[in-house]
Parts: structure tokens; C-alpha cells; sequence
């Protein structure tokens, strides 16, 4: 499991990513709901009762919030039977994150199934997520919370690709024979940016938190992360670890070569054996927090 780095691209800088973007209709500007949470998070006189009222509009989102909120994803002993009791656990900046991240990723239903299921593209991020905030509880990371959120957003780039580029990504797919270290490096000489890269760029337009940002941008590099290098590392390793499990690898099928750097243990302050037990909390999560955000 363990392995020495190897050496991958120097990412270009984004310019080419705004072309990318240009028709891709609705994406760089977050729906509505998501402008009037950011608004009132951000107001000095809003309540609890006012982020409720927005978020109560949509049914849909209403529902998923209440069985996250009672799922064990929080644990919290009594039962959440109102938005507003929702908001309050999940908090506000978290809500906010949440609801984009999610709309985000619904955007991309239309994507032709021989490039990506949907259903298995949903699934490794929500994985992912909740395996990363395992780890991040492990590593003492501050609002570890923050990891499942990109867990959510960590390959949303690859869902403008396919949707941008299909025949060029369909050929990449075809190279990288579900290997993602592969895929990424795919990217880079074809496109001369990857996934990664337009993923932190559409949560920079989002004004997400910087080193949400940073995880994500360099979540196949961590090293080369400035102020989330801790975040960016814990983002690669359950990103790794996932594609090991049958039921959140990227492509469908897992693989069971994947190797991780020993140096990134030592980043993150982990034990190999941690790892496993971060494992086993994601993987009990998982069903009930799938069935939440769907």
C-alpha cells in the first residue's frame, strides 16, 4: 500500500479555463437559492428563521437536509424535525457549502452514461467526502466538516469535461483504464489543465473558502498546496482510499494496486492502521448519507 511519490505535470495557469467554461450554461454563477443563502450568511442582522425560509421553498432540498441532519453523519441523540433545528446543527457556512456543492453536481445529469454514470460519479464523492472528514477528525483538523465538503466538490471539473469535451475525455477514459493517477496525467497533456484545476476554479467563482480551494486544485499534488497542505494531502489519501472499495471507486470497479506515498502519512500525523479505522466509520456512513443528499 505504501510507495515512494513520482513526479507528475506542472499544472499551466487557468486562462484556458474561463474559454472552457464559457457555454457551459448556468454553471459559473451558483443557482438561485445558493446567491440568496450566501447574501443572508453574510448579512449582519440574519437569523437562523431567515437561512430556514429560503432553504423551505425547495421541497426537495428541504428533505435532504432533514435526513442528513438525522442521519449518522451528525449522530445528535434527539430528533431534527425543523429547518430551522437543521440549520442550527449544520450551521450556516456549512449549509451554504452543502446545498452548492450538491446543486453543482445535479447540473450534470444529461452526461451521455458510456462516459460516466452519474449514479457511481455521486457516490465516490459523497465516499470521499465522508472518508476525508474521518481522517480530518483523526488528524485534529479544524471543522473537519470542511473535508466532506471536498469530498462533494474534488471532481466536479471532470463533469465539465465530460460535457465540454466528450470525445477527447472518451479517449482519455480509454487510457486510463480506471486508473485516475492515469486520467489526471491524461488531462494535463491534452488539455494542458485537468480536472482539478477547473474545479477549483468554479469554487473560486463560488467564493468558497480558499483552502477548500486549495484541496481540491491539488488534490492529485497535495505538495505543491500553500495553505491547505494538510487538507490537500487528507483530500488525495481518501480519494485513493476510496477507489479501493466496491462501493465508491470512480469508475464502477475498484482497484486494488493503488499505492500511497509514505511521506503523506507523515503530513497528516497518521498511522497506517488510522487509516482503516477512518475507513470503517466512512464506510458505516455511507448508505444513510448517500439516501440523505439524493
Amino acid at each position: 500500500m505504501i510507495s515512494h511519490q513520482k513526479p507528475l505535470s506542472i499544472e499551466p495557469k487557468q486562462d484556458s479555463v474561463v474559454a472552457l467554461l464559457d457555454d457551459v450554461e448556468g454553471l459559473v454563477s451558483p443557482p438561485g437559492i445558493c446567491l440568496r443563502l450566501f447574501e443572508l450568511i453574510h448579512a449582519p442582522t440574519t437569523g437562523v428563521k431567515d437561512i430556514a425560509a429560503v432553504v423551505g421553498v425547495d421541497p426537495n432540498l428541504t428533505a435532504r437536509l432533514l435526513r442528513l441532519a438525522n442521519s449518522s453523519f451528525y449522530n445528535f441523540s434527539r430528533k431534527i424535525d425543523t429547518i430551522s433545528r437543521a440549520v442550527a446543527v449544520i450551521g450556516t457556512s456549512e449549509l451554504y457549502q452543502l446545498v452548492l456543492s450538491v446543486s453543482a453536481v445535479k447540473t450534470f445529469t444529461s452526461i451521455p452514461n458510456e462516459l460516466v454514470g452519474m449514479e457511481t460519479f455521486w457516490r465516490h464523492s459523497v465516499y470521499t467526502g465522508l472518508l476525508a472528514r474521518a481522517l480530518a477528525i483523526r488528524a485534529n483538523v479544524l471543522h473537519p466538516e470542511r473535508l466532506f465538503v471536498s469530498g462533494l466538490m474534488h471532481d466536479i471539473g471532470s463533469l465539465v469535461l465530460y460535457h465540454q469535451r466528450p470525445d477527447a475525455m472518451r479517449d482519455i477514459l480509454l487510457v486510463a483504464e480506471g486508473d485516475e493517477e492515469v486520467l489526471y496525467q491524461a488531462e494535463l497533456d491534452h488539455f494542458s489543465l485537468s480536472h482539478a484545476t477547473i474545479a477549483g476554479y468554479l469554487m473560486e467563482q463560488w467564493q468558497l473558502p480558499e483552502e477548500l480551494r486549495e484541496a481540491v486544485t491539488w488534490h492529485h499534488q497535495p505538495e505543491r498546496a500553500e495553505k491547505a497542505r494538510m487538507e490537500a494531502h487528507i483530500l488525495f489519501l481518501a480519494n485513493h482510499l476510496v477507489n479501493q472499495s466496491e462501493q465508491g471507486n470512480f469508475m464502477g470497479s475498484p482497484r486494488t494496486d493503488i499505492q500511497i506515498p509514505e511521506a503523506f502519512l507523515g503530513v497528516i500525523g497518521l498511522q497506517e492502521d488510522e487509516l482503516f479505522f477512518a475507513f470503517e466509520e466512512a464506510a458505516e456512513q455511507f448508505p444513510a448519507t448517500i439516501q440523505a443528499l439524493a
